[in-house]
């Protein structure tokens, strides 16, 4: 792809990150996004990270890329879907997993699962989705705010993982609300626990994705953490976003979810950013239209059905024209295409050489929503701790939260 030099960046260059045993030569990682970061995509974000440029013009710099979330119910039981989510390419390394789960018991099982069947050698705990089906039960941004639970299933996690030398880390968010915080609490805890890192995406569960990060936020938790590494999240739509996000609050490394849709080249710019290169990438509509053709490719090769890879890659049509003039008929074409066949008739019928629209291809992407009311079991905020009734509740809650 084409790159065009950018004024130098203005932050240090950070050091590799240290994850228990693995070392990520570029402090980056690809944030678990449901129904995105598949085997698929995150094979395309390995091969740009990969090739991602350095201050010297060498190659070879690596980020972590985790799956897509997996429920820890789905996995003990080995769901056919979960059983397909884990499998990883035979390039990737380190292989990681994010499990979500919301009973201590059950996330162990599905840890030990992991680790001596030799699944994964890196294992993320999901405390940060703000999905309603998953916060009403308790689980993801929820759960911090149960201090006990929180800690029985980092510590657990820990407890299976440490003896086949798989780090844990943990995802959270800032809280449930700007009322129920619990994003300091809970990276104490993490640490005390044993967890290979934090990363705070700097929202409360009730913004969801709307509104601003607060990186001020993730300023603290590094202040308040200080044996393992602390990750920021959120707003980060260019590799000057990324260093900015380090040059405010002292992280050690950077987790990107939604800047990266449908723009997979991102990991090439922020290696080359760490690194201390002002050289980033800004590709034609051709090299663009190359890439969502070899995502549709991975996808297929993914679901070993074309139809469902064709589906999938719907989705991704929009992140990726952005800023184009690709015209609405050839785009809604594009919403409804079904083969590889039509999805190359398609690309060969738009203008190819059109160049890099600039600042119309910047900025956000993905979903954004608005504020709300975070869904939550009854009286789950009366207490920091589980009653009798919630502890049962929370036994119950992997059975009904579908997943993975």
């Amino acid at each position: 792809m084409s790159a065009t030099a950018l004024a130098p960046a203005v932050a240090p260059i950070l050091p590799p990150l240290q994850i228990g045993r693995h070392t990520i030569a570029s402090p980056v990682v690809l944030a678990p996004m449901a129904g995105i970061t598949n085997r698929a995509f995150r094979r395309l974000c390995r091969e740009y990270g990969d090739s991602g440029l350095t201050a010297g013009g060498a190659s070879g710099a690596t980020s972590l890329y985790v799956s897509e979330m997996i429920t820890s119910r789905a996995l003990v039981e080995r769901t056919p879907e979960s059983m397909r989510l884990i499998e990883h390419d035979p390039a990737e390394n380190p292989r990681s997993v994010q499990l979500y789960g919301v009973d201590p018991a059950t996330v162990a099982a599905a840890v030990r699962m992991l680790v001596t069947e030799d699944r994964a050698d890196h294992i993320d705990l999901n405390f940060g989705c703000p999905v309603p089906k998953v916060t009403r039960k308790g689980g993801g941004a929820a759960l911090p705010w149960k201090r006990d639970l929180f800690r029985g299933i980092v510590a657990g996690a820990v407890r299976e993982a440490s003896p086949y030398a798989v780090p844990v880390t943990v995802k959270m968010r800032v809280g449930i609300d700007a009322d129920h915080i619990t994003y300091l609490a809970a990276g104490r805890a993490a640490e005390e626990e044993g967890a290979a890192a934090v990363a705070l995406h700097a929202r409360t569960a009730a913004q969801a994705y709307s509104g601003t990060a607060d990186w001020s936020r993730i300023a603290r938790l590094k202040e308040a953490v200080t044996s393992i590494p602390v990750l920021g999240n959120g707003d980060i739509w260019s590799a000057e976003d990324a260093v900015e996000m380090v040059r405010q609050t002292g992280c050690d490394g950077v987790v990107v979810g939604r800047g990266c849709l449908g723009r997979p080249w991102l990991f090439t710019d922020l290696a080359a950013a760490f690194a201390g290169s002002s050289v980033r990438v800004q590709p034609d509509l051709r090299e663009v239209t190359d890439t969502m053709r070899r995502h549709a490719a991975y996808l297929v090769e993914f679901y070993d059905d074309e139809l469902k890879g064709c589906r999938d890659i719907r989705k991704h049509i929009a992140w990726y024209l952005k800023g184009f003039p690709a015209g609405s008929t050839v785009r809604n074409q594009l919403a409804l295409v079904d083969s590889l066949a039509a999805l190359d008739e398609l690309i060969d019928s738009m203008d190819l050489s059109a160049p890099w629209p600039g600042d119309a291809a910047e900025g956000q992407r993905g979903r954004a929503g608005s504020p709300r009311v975070v869904a939550l079991p009854h009286r789950w905020l009366e207490s920091r701790d589980l009653d009798s009734a919630q502890r049962d509740e929370v036994a119950q809650a992997e059975l009904s939260v579908s997943g993975g």
